[in-house]
């Protein structure tokens, strides 16, 4: 079966003189889940960013859902099929409520306003977030803007999910929450993580970032 998302000897440098990926691999099938780890400024982001063509390789190809994808207008379904957490929430909260930050994708994909209420309430429920609809996102705690930036992305129900760091701010009973959500999804997935028991509990195998090329790892 055709992978969904495919690296092949893909490059990136934000600087020609230090490249931050060389050569890199990569295949990700549906439903399998990988975690990626890495040292700090390994390139991380960075790989999850050219997943969805939030920046553009400076050699090799990256296809999704069996196409080349090289400009900006074939990530569009790229965006819409593949949901990206980003490190910061900030980044990826914009709307003034909860319900309408979350709203905001399916919304987006033509669903009706009545199934993307449903969807919102549902969403929130399962990451233990019933009833902050109407709460103002930006007077949020940072796990709590964590765990509304993770729903925004299961309200679309994407085929992949792009989780980088989704434990940062979180508590105990929140990560469990996490966990126990993520962990009854069918999606495929590509973790990042500085927590080793999150994605031991979560993937069945894992790549690292060394020196701007992935390598199999245990976690």
């Amino acid at each position: 079966m055709k992978p969904l998302i495919q690296f092949a000897r893909v490059g990136f440098s934000y600087d020609p003189q230090r490249p931050v990926l060389q050569d890199c691999d990569f295949e990700l099938h549906a439903g399998q889940r990988v975690g990626l780890i890495g040292a700090n400024g390994s390139g991380k982001t960075t790989l999850l960013g050219l997943t969805v063509g939030l920046l553009k390789p400076t050699a090799g190809r990256i296809e999704a859902f069996g196409r080349l994808r090289t400009r900006e207008a074939d990530f569009y379904e790229v965006r819409c099929r593949a949901g990206l957490l980003f490190q910061d929430s900030d980044d990826q909260l914009f709307c003034p409520t909860v319900a309408e930050d979350v709203a905001f994708g399916p919304l987006n994909l033509g669903r009706d306003r009545r199934e993307v209420d449903q969807i919102v309430r549902q969403t929130l429920d399962s990451l233990g977030l019933a009833g902050y609809e109407s709460r103002i996102t930006y007077r949020l705690s940072g796990g709590e803007k964590r765990l509304v930036a993770l729903a925004t992305l299961l309200a679309m129900n994407p085929d992949v999910l792009l989780l980088d760091e989704p434990a940062t701010g979180l508590d105990e009973q929140a990560t469990e929450r996490v966990l126990e959500t993520l962990a009854g999804l069918p999606q495929a997935m590509l973790i990042v993580s500085h927590d080793r028991a999150f994605l031991k509990h979560l993937t069945r195998a894992a790549l690292r970032l060394n020196q701007g090329r992935l390598e199999p790892s245990e976690w």
